[in-house]
């Protein structure tokens, strides 16, 4: 009789059974290699400066476009302002081209020449 289907459940010195490789099942873990994909490539979308748009209007194409707090998009501001262009933000290409596209739309709509373009990083 097996010693470990015993009545007694086996104490902590009781020696465990003998290794017996016929009950044994060898399992093997198989694990693929995926091939690593590459990152897609990213746009920076840019705003330039022009002397009519407003820079109040631009602070706010910034917080709700891009999403920048009201810190960071006064940063930016000064930066277009000063240097006559700054990057609101980095994307993949179609994001990019939609934020890009909102802006000239909201800029068109208010009647201000904001442009905006998309150019890679």
């Amino acid at each position: 009789m097996d010693p470990w289907l015993a009545a007694d459940p086996p104490g902590p010195n009781d020696d465990p059974p003998p290794f017996d490789p016929g009950k044994e099942r060898h399992r093997e873990v198989e694990t693929k290699e995926r091939a690593k994909s590459a990152r897609p490539p990213r746009f920076k979308v840019i705003l330039y400066n022009d002397d009519y748009t407003p820079m109040e209007f631009v602070v706010q194409i910034l917080e709700k476009v891009f999403r920048k707090g009201p810190s960071a998009a006064t940063q930016i501001m000064l930066q277009i302002h000063r240097g006559g262009m700054g990057i609101a933000g980095v994307y993949v290409l179609e994001i990019a081209e939609t934020k890009s596209t909102t802006v000239q739309r909201m800029a068109e709509e208010k009647g201000y020449p904001l442009r905006c373009g998309v150019e890679k990083e």
